[in-house]
């Protein structure tokens, strides 16, 4: 299982090993029980946090995880999502300390109107209309982001859901048009 995590617009994708879902029953158990008792979520302390909140909360020990590289947290934390969540496939992590402001991502459900018939080519994203399409490919598209002296933005893939990242480029100028080459191009998969 995957999950996408979005960080100051920087994206990675975390793969958790189903049988990982299976051994941290005990870890997960105990997080709940301590979110049971009310937890601090920014400014505000929620007595009974729901389950979102708990995944917010998840995902705020995530973030935690990656500034320290500790592996084995951050996969654990993402597979408490994974499972807390089924359906959610990336979380947009709020860094200025507004855990509530932690977006969970999901994927566009495919219409069911009518009942799905193999044929030859791969499935494609559902059209959208043009506002809903704009919105879609921003979501699609990260900003652009500095990494060391270069910069950088990623891009989701629509058939496998992970995060590709651009090439470094040397000025952000460049990348903001090349982040917006993707973005157009983004927009007209998705108008069709």
């Amino acid at each position: 299982m995957k999950l996408n995590i979005i960080v100051d617009e920087r994206a990675l994708a975390v793969d958790v090993p189903p049988h990982m879902l299976h051994e941290a029953e005990d870890f997960y158990r105990k997080m709940d029980s301590d979110m049971d008792r009310g937890w601090q979520m920014g400014p505000e302390f929620i007595e009974s946090p729901d389950k979102v909140q708990r995944c917010q909360i998840a995902a705020n020990k995530l973030l935690t995880s990656l500034s320290t590289a500790n592996e084995t947290m951050i996969a654990l934390m993402a597979g408490y999502i994974l499972k807390q969540l089924p359906g959610v496939t990336g979380v947009r992590i709020d860094t200025a300390g507004e855990m509530l402001h932690t977006e969970l991502l999901y994927e566009k459900p495919v219409s069911t109107a009518t009942p799905a018939t193999p044929s030859a080519t791969p499935a494609r994203a559902q059209k959208f209309g043009k506002v809903e399409a704009m919105e879609q490919a921003g979501k699609d598209v990260t900003k652009v982001y500095p990494v060391g002296k270069s910069y950088r933005f990623a891009v989701r893939d629509l058939k496998t859901g992970e995060w590709l990242e651009s090439g470094p480029m040397p000025t952000e100028q460049e990348a903001y048009e090349k982040r917006m080459q993707a973005y157009k191009h983004r927009l007209d998969e998705l108008t069709g």
